[in-house]
């Protein structure tokens, strides 16, 4: 077991951190939410979660709202910025706070490390320490900065998270490699709140195992793209519970095209089933998602404690 999957297995302790620091409240009518790599990722669900509590939000790449709000929303006023940073140190990340005080928005920072440029550059700190061990890719605080943002959205989160997320992870770290040899087509699919999480599970293969790895909604999956399915393709389907029929239409279609599916809480050549409901079920996806990337990473012998091109903090010259 190298320091990434050690990082992932012991990232539960941490949970209890997320599940119980003091948030501020959001009252503005528009929540954007911001980020840049993971932290966009976890800013689209975030944001999703927010509107399905009834509050308006959207996610936005802090470079992009750094740079061109007017892009995004026609109106700033009574907007709130909800930024979210692992090291408090991305650059455009901490230029999307900036801009925001600047302009004379609300600024709320969800970081990992207490004194960081986003701290001193937010009105209000979320503070959420992590696993000291945490390499390059994100694991453990991309759990825990989903958990905080999901309870500011309104998500009524408790430890009974912590338990359900650890047997979808013990599934898919002993994933059959008979499933994964010879894979070279990686799809990740998920709706609503969902899509975030099955971009981020998409970014860490890529960051991971250097493979590359496409994210659609289910529905929108068959209007092109299915075209692609072959023997070498792998579907990663992260279910609904609303739409659960509909999308194990879309694994049969799959198979029937010679790709395998891992499902998430629905059919599929691995079958993974959850505990939870509605929003409790994003984080126990998540840590999985993380482990599979491992997984694949392994089967390809590359180490992930040191992925190509990557460094644990982007800052921009």
């Amino acid at each position: 077991m190298n320091v990434t999957e050690r990082v992932i297995q012991e990232q539960f302790p941490f949970w209890a951190g997320a599940l119980r620091v003091d948030l501020p409240v959001v009252e503005a009518p528009l929540v954007v939410v911001v980020g840049c790599g993971t932290s966009y990722y976890l800013a689209q669900t975030i944001a999703s979660a927010f509107n399905q509590n009834g509050r308006n939000a959207l996610a936005v790449p802090g470079g992009e709202w750094a740079r061109r709000p007017q892009s995004y929303v026609a109106n700033r006023h009574g907007v709130c910025v909800l930024a979210l940073s692992r090291s408090g140190e991305s650059t455009e990340t901490v230029q999307a706070v900036d801009a925001s005080r600047a302009a004379g928005l609300r600024t709320i920072a969800i970081t990992c490390e207490k004194d960081s440029a986003i701290a001193r550059a937010a009105e209000t700190t979320v503070y959420l320490p992590t696993h000291a061990d945490e390499g390059v890719v994100m694991t453990s605080s991309a759990s825990l900065m989903l958990i905080a943002g999901l309870r500011m959205a309104g998500a009524l989160l408790d430890d009974a998270i912590t338990t359900a997320a650890q047997a979808p992870l013990g599934i898919l770290g002993e994933i059959d490699t008979d499933l994964i040899a010879g894979r070279g087509h990686f799809v990740y699919l998920g709706a609503g709140a969902l899509y975030g999480i099955a971009s981020e599970g998409a970014l860490k293969l890529q960051e991971m195992s250097l493979s590359y790895a496409q994210t659609f909604h289910p529905m929108e999956y068959r209007h092109g793209p299915i075209s692609l399915i072959d023997e070498r393709s792998l579907v990663v389907l992260l279910y609904s519970e609303d739409t659960r029929d509909e999308e194990a239409k879309l694994a049969r279609e799959i198979q029937d095209k010679g790709g395998k599916v891992i499902g998430l809480g629905g059919p599929g050549d691995v079958s993974i089933p959850l505990k939870g409901t509605g929003l409790a079920r994003l984080p126990e996806m998540l840590p999985a998602l993380q482990l599979f990337g491992e997984r694949i990473a392994g089967s390809k012998q590359l180490d992930t404690t040191a992925p190509r091109h990557l460094t644990k903090v982007v800052v921009l010259a």
